[in-house]
């Protein structure tokens, strides 16, 4: 699961479908690059893929597709579930609060709008105890805000 490939604002989101278009390539090479160009520069963490030791992970060309990305591979100790717990209930939230109440789905590209869609509800409405009573996204800004202010 990918939590950070998503764009922070409409308006950079419609810029790089924008220069996508222009330079030849997909919306989706396009902000790969710049998220590793981020990465590189030190504006971003790194970002790790977790497994669960599936059989993917020992996959050579999944292995290489991730070093492609410039994604680190990372798999936790045998027998310890706080690794995938996070994972595993954004997935349980998503299946429950989506996938099952609003199907049968009609196509892929159906189940692909509505996740969008769902994303960007969970992360910019549910106030979440844990994290003070604010949404995610709120969350996630005011770390980034207190790491920029701790580094100045």
């Amino acid at each position: 699961m990918v939590f950070e490939q998503r764009c922070e604002l409409p308006s950079q989101c419609a810029a790089i479908q924008s220069i996508a278009a222009k330079i030849g390539c997909s919306a989706q090479t396009l902000h790969s690059w710049v998220r590793q160009h981020e990465r590189d520069t030190g504006q971003r963490d790194a970002l790790i893929h977790h497994s669960d030791r599936g059989s993917q992970y020992v996959s050579i060309r999944y292995t290489e597709r991730l070093a492609e990305a410039g994604i680190e591979p990372s798999v936790g100790s045998k027998g310890n579930s706080h690794y995938n717990a996070l994972a595993e209930t954004i997935n349980g939230l998503y299946k429950a609060e989506l996938i099952h109440r609003r199907g049968p789905w009609k196509s892929p590209e159906a189940v692909e709008l509505a996740t969008l869609e769902w994303v960007a509800w969970f992360n910019h409405n549910p106030l979440l105890e844990p994290i003070g009573y604010i949404p995610p996204a709120e969350a996630e800004e005011n770390y980034y805000r207190s790491q920029t202010g701790q580094a100045a």
